[in-house]
């Protein structure tokens, strides 16, 4: 007679935060696209490589995780649409993009010996899963990584309100939002010198002071929901992992 594993209740959540020594289990990483491509259009392997790594290393670990990526390095709807292209196809073109760099992803994480699953919101089954939240959810408690490509499948919706909606709908405890600077500042800091790191902030504060961290409609939905996001730099070499183990870096947003 086989021993019979521990029953676990909301969506796998007991089970999950035994087995990782993390602060948090379950996890949506929302990347950047134009970091894929190493500030030029396409893609840097030598980037997703040691972005892969980093996840890897955290799944190992016992944290499920989930990713969403944009496809700026290859098209933004809202750029294409200022060259006088028609806005819907361009932000269709623009998840065809994120499917691009989710793919590359899925390669480099499974060269990384993880497995990888890309669901997509655009159906194209020879490439991808259908984006199925109960589904997402059992490959997430078996330990595979999940992609969410395509964005949310509509126009007029940007990769970091996906990045949102599918924290939600997945149940993560966070939203790692991943940027090329160590958190929310009171400015840009590659215009003012003179900007403050902002260790920690509500949601609020960051809509009314009008930071540009991610879109507004992205923080709302975490806003309204209590859903933490927490702001680190990628390139800085084992932030994720710091992330998810709870160390003070970036900036976190609560409600």
């Amino acid at each position: 007679m086989t021993e019979t594993e521990p029953t676990s209740t909301n969506g796998g959540r007991t089970d999950r935060v035994s087995r990782s020594s993390s602060r948090y289990s379950r996890v949506l990483l929302k990347l950047g696209g134009e970091m894929f491509g190493g500030g030029q259009v396409g893609l840097d392997p030598d980037v997703v490589s040691q972005v892969a790594r980093q996840i890897a290393d955290v799944v190992r670990d016992g944290v499920q995780m989930a990713v969403v990526i944009g496809g700026g390095n290859f098209f933004r709807g809202a750029q294409l649409q200022q060259l006088g292209m028609e806005r819907t196809r361009s932000d269709y073109m623009g998840m065809l993009g994120t499917v691009m760099n989710s793919l590359a992803l899925q390669d480099f994480l499974e060269k990384e010996g993880i497995v990888t699953r890309v669901q997509t919101a655009i159906t194209m089954g020879q490439v991808a899963e259908p984006y199925l939240p109960l589904r997402a959810v059992r490959h997430l408690e078996k330990g595979r990584v999940v992609i969410f490509g395509a964005g949310m499948g509509l126009p007029y919706f940007s990769t970091d309100t996906t990045a949102a909606q599918r924290a939600l709908e997945i149940d993560a405890d966070v939203v790692l939002m991943a940027k090329a600077v160590d958190g929310v500042f009171t400015a840009d800091p590659r215009v003012d010198p003179n900007a403050e790191l902002l260790t920690a902030i509500s949601h609020r504060e960051v809509i009314d002071r009008g930071l540009r961290v991610a879109d507004a409609t992205a923080f709302s939905l975490c806003m309204d929901n209590g859903m933490p996001i927490l702001v680190f730099n990628l390139l800085t070499d084992g932030n994720i992992a710091r992330a998810v183990s709870g160390e003070k870096i970036g900036t976190l947003v609560t409600t």
